[in-house]
């Protein structure tokens, strides 16, 4: 019921793409979502290709399933992502997906080397620059998604309007961590939905516990939109976060903020590196040190988001929830 041409585009079952995100999407998380039948993305921003040619390697090795590496290339120095690039491709991957501002020159070359490229985009005229570089799947973000949030309009009502433009799949994300909003979008024309929410709280995700604790505890109205955290990235770069002590002593000034005034104060580690107040790093599984200061990326979803558990059983719920909604509608 739930299969659309999506589906045999990605090589997955069901049309529920594990979001790219960065740190938290490794390969044991993205070997879970795969072999329950969904879409895995390697969450590899700006990391270093060794690497990333790690966790690709231990991802096989976990399963034969089709996935796609994360990289964004307008937040990466140019020569780190054309080796994240030329690696990938060394190790033969095909599948890439992009986010914030679409480089038609970047997927301009993995067109040319027949890869498949996905791209999210927070407005329509950034879908429409992606799908006119070449993008074969548009991934509408709406401003309730957690992490970085490029847009500022309601997942629903951006993809309504790209799909009334769009000639390539169109996929929601933003604020759904249930089978109701993966029906809600197959419904309206989509051919699939993209959470990260709702998968950074299983098991196998490589955030840290008092991490999935918060996630599981909060509901939509306790996430905020903030630019504060935005050291590592550019000017204006807003995340929906979790509020914390840091949000709440913005009191209403959450945005607005200018990275070379912030303060650069170390307030956590992980594996040897200092990690800074108001940097863009979430805590990790082997982060110490003040985790209730870092950024605690969630999405408005997050109220749908009650225990954590594996992430096969996540996708499995959505499924079961999505295929029940369908049913009624028929």
């Amino acid at each position: 019921m739930l299969r659309t041409p999506l589906c045999d585009l990605l090589g997955c079952e069901v049309p529920i793409l594990l979001a790219g995100m960065g740190g938290v999407a490794r390969s044991e998380l993205a070997a879970a979502v795969a072999r329950a039948g969904g879409y895995a993305m390697l969450g590899m921003v700006r990391e270093d290709p060794d690497l990333i040619e790690r966790e690709v390697l231990a991802l096989r090795e976990a399963t034969n399933r089709p996935f796609a590496v994360n990289v964004i290339p307008s937040a990466t120095e140019p020569s780190l992502l054309d080796r994240q690039i030329s690696r990938c491709l060394d190790l033969g991957v095909r599948h890439f997906t992009f986010f914030w501002d679409p480089m038609p020159e970047v997927i301009g070359r993995l067109k040319r080397e027949g890869c498949l490229v996905l791209h999210q985009v927070g407005t329509v005229e950034a879908a429409a620059k992606a799908e006119g570089a070449g993008a074969d799947v548009i991934i509408t973000q709406g401003i309730e998604a957690g992490g970085h949030v490029h847009g500022r309009i309601g997942a629903f009502a951006l993809a309504e309007a790209v799909l009334d433009r769009a000639q390539v799949p169109v996929v929601v994300s933003g604020g759904i961590g249930s089978g109701r909003g993966l029906a809600a979008a197959l419904a309206m024309g989509a051919q699939g939905v993209q959470c990260g929410t709702a998968f950074l709280a299983t098991d196998e995700a490589w955030a840290h516990d008092y991490h999935k604790t918060r996630v599981v505890q909060a509901d939509g109205a306790d996430t905020v939109l903030t630019d504060v955290f935005v050291l590592n990235w550019p000017k204006g770069a807003a995340v929906r976060v979790i509020g914390n002590s840091i949000t709440e002593k913005l009191g209403d000034d959450l945005m607005g903020h200018d990275p070379a005034t912030l303060p650069r104060e170390p307030i956590a580690m992980d594996g040897g590196q200092p990690l800074l107040r108001y940097s863009t790093d979430s805590p990790m599984r082997h982060t110490t040190g003040s985790l209730e200061e870092m950024a605690l990326y969630a999405g408005q979803g997050a109220g749908m988001i009650r225990d954590v558990i594996p992430a096969g059983d996540r996708l499995r719920r959505m499924v079961e929830e999505a295929e029940a909604c369908l049913e009624r509608l028929r």
